[in-house]
């Protein structure tokens, strides 16, 4: 598929940028934020599964490795852009009004919690076509209905090429359901958006 001037311009014109992953997606979505540079002008909310029995030193290493303001979600926070958001272990994260989050402590979904699903739901309902949403590595089907929403409401939709992603499932299962705009590699992804 690659890079053409639709995507292009529809990545310019996203306020938000959401990025879902589990098994597999850690490096590709850490060289994202590491690649992130001031002035970005939109918001980064990270949904990654994370395992709720053991502490996790992503925020640590994410925050090392970026030039923006790196946080995770509380309750309530205000969303902000030139902001990186993670989404906190053991909760589902929502958007409210298009400005705020909320977080769920409601049954997992995918056996995950935070589930992609859940955050893209939401977002789709949000922002519309004012969102950029990529799918990477992942050994379930989580983040496929959810891209499927957003490319409905006109958001834009990529998925990680099967062929890169360390567990196809994920991206995959978006792709067949018809829920991804665009299909890339991982270093065209990059490409994008450091355009």
């Amino acid at each position: 598929m690659g890079i053409d001037e639709n995507i292009i311009e529809r990545w310019h014109n996203s306020g938000v940028l959401l990025l879902g992953g589990s098994a597999g997606s850690f490096k590709p979505i850490l060289q994202v934020v590491r690649n992130l540079k001031p002035g970005f002008n939109k918001a980064v909310i990270i949904i990654i599964h994370r395992n709720k029995d053991f502490p996790s030193e992503i925020e640590k290493l994410f925050g090392g490795n970026c030039l923006l303001p790196l946080m995770e979600i509380s309750d309530k926070d205000k969303i902000a852009k030139n902001t990186v958001y993670i989404a906190p272990a053991n909760y589902h994260t929502l958007i409210e009004n298009g400005d705020y989050f909320s977080l769920d402590v409601s049954e997992a979904v995918w056996h995950s919690k935070p589930a992609i699903d859940v955050t893209f739901e939401s977002a789709a309902d949000e922002y519309k076509d004012h969102c950029t949403a990529i799918l990477f590595s992942g050994g379930n089907q989580d983040g496929a209905h959810g891209m499927l929403k957003l490319r409905e409401a006109g958001s834009l939709t990529i998925a990680q090429h099967p062929d890169d992603a360390e567990m196809p499932e994920m991206p995959a299962a978006a792709i067949n359901l018809n829920g991804v705009d665009y299909v890339l590699r991982t270093a065209e992804i990059f490409e994008l958006l450091n355009k």
